[in-house]
């Protein structure tokens, strides 16, 4: 016979029925302990969980009425709100037994019992008892997940006067119901900016959707964004709401938005300006409501120049616009991320770095960090798991050159801004991402050279 795991806990005074439970029980399930004296049952339960508890409404003091047991069940329920509980009596009633249920029991059985039924009876109230664990879980770890967020810059880390600027901003516009574009390269932290509105909004408790338009083929543009109805093509088995729908009530994040298609832009104007979506293959059109967020790595105002980003579309979606600097461009905050990462990475690979020399910070802070913060953060936990020693040295540290394609010899031609471009890079590269040392070499200023480097996109 398999024994099944879980802990039963039997409170009686009379010993024939502990021990003929226990006898019964000990058969089907991992632990069973049986004890006569209820006002045992608080050290008990302190000291262990049981997932179900067999307790008896009379004991010597009271025969019939069960009042001792409705007593010993609420002061069970004190001490563990969740225990799942089963009473017992030989003196029941259909009024007793609907009191029991009111007053938090499980179930209730009569004694004497017919094993089949008492086991089925045990079997019903441990998948309650497996439920009730499973539930407090899932709210503990919400709880953690709530706690974690709490910071109203979760993860956004800096004392530069650049992110001072970016956290006033936040806290003025986080309250509104404005339309926020948050421009900034790869890796400099946009969606991090996006949560920390949505965190400070008044739609902090309803959900922040991500939607990545890189992602989305021009194709399943409308079905993944405005949803479908069954038939509306082959493959569309059941209704589907689309992301604008699930996430109605809250914040929408449109990550990438500079690499929506010219042909679909004007698809998501009408949505914005609407507030209303039409399922693909339905007539019917259903109301959003959504704090808009959008984000893009790309020269949004070139693109609309250009007339490769509709005008309307991003005044529409620009009420207030976040620029984020580069990485580069807020050194000061680089040993504070160092710090964070450090601590994250010895964690994850049960390290013990320590810190990082002044030799090896130059070096970090001296390099262009074309992937921003999250390349640190790549760099840093490479380091971790490679790193021997607890204080990283420059050594621990190795950058290719910034553009390995474009190692040349001779210019193609020579248009200054050409050639201006091959000497910077060779220059940076000559220095191993030192700008500092490639600066000196150009004739520039470190500032000059950051000027430059943006100019050609390196």
């Amino acid at each position: 016979m398999n024994v099944k795991p879980g802990k039963i806990l039997i409170v009686d005074d009379d010993d024939d029925i502990l021990f003929s439970a226990r006898l019964l029980l000990k058969q089907h399930y991992a632990i069973v302990r049986i004890e006569k004296n209820p006002e045992e049952l608080a050290k008990i339960l302190t000291d262990d969980h049981y997932n179900i508890i067999l307790l008896d409404m009379n004991f010597s003091g009271d025969a019939t009425s069960g009042s001792e047991g409705f007593k010993w069940l609420k002061k069970i329920l004190e001490v563990e709100p969740n225990a799942v509980i089963i009473l017992m009596t030989a003196f029941g009633n259909i009024e007793m037994a609907v009191k029991a249920i009111k007053e938090g029991a499980t179930d209730f059985v009569l004694k004497p019992w017919q094993n089949e039924k008492l086991l089925a009876t045990i079997s019903s109230a441990m998948k309650l008892s497996e439920s009730k664990l499973e539930i407090d879980n899932l709210l503990s770890r919400q709880r953690q997940l709530s706690s974690d967020l709490d910071s109203k810059f979760q993860d956004i880390i800096g004392v530069s006067e650049e992110m001072k600027k970016i956290f006033a901003t936040i806290q003025k516009v986080a309250i509104t119901e404005a339309n926020i574009l948050i421009l900034g390269e790869n890796g400099t932290g946009k969606e991090l900016i996006a949560r920390a509105i949505h965190r400070q909004s008044n739609k902090e408790k309803e959900i922040f959707l991500n939607v990545d338009m890189g992602a989305i083929s021009e194709s399943l543009f409308e079905s993944e964004l405005f949803g479908y109805v069954k038939g509306a093509f082959t493959d569309a088995k059941e209704d589907r709401a689309g992301r604008f729908e699930i996430a109605s009530g809250g914040t929408l994040f449109l990550d990438e938005i500079g690499n929506l298609n010219f042909s679909l832009q004007s698809k998501l104007l009408s949505v914005l300006q609407n507030r209303q979506v039409t399922r693909l293959g339905s007539s019917i059109p259903r109301s959003i409501d959504i704090r808009l967020i959008c984000a893009t790595n790309l020269p949004i105002e070139e693109l609309m120049s250009e007339k490769r980003f509709r005008q309307d579309l991003l005044y529409r979606i620009n009420t207030v616009e976040i620029n984020l600097p580069p990485l580069r461009k807020r050194i000061e905050d680089i040993p504070l991320l160092i710090e964070h990462y450090l601590q994250i990475y010895n964690k994850k690979y049960n390290k013990h770095v320590r810190g990082i020399s002044k030799s090896a910070l130059d070096k970090l802070e001296n390099y262009f960090w074309p992937g921003n913060i999250r390349e640190l953060e790549h760099t840093i936990e490479r380091v971790i798991i490679m790193c021997e020693s607890e204080t990283l040295q420059p050594d621990d540290f190795y950058f290719p050159s910034i553009d390995s394609k474009e190692s040349y010899n001779e210019p193609e031609n020579y248009h200054l801004e050409e050639t201006e471009k091959l000497l910077i890079i060779k220059a940076v590269s000559k220095h191993g991402g030192n700008l500092t040392k490639a600066a000196k070499e150009l004739g520039l200023t470190r500032a000059s050279l950051y000027r430059r480097l943006e100019k050609y996109g390196l």
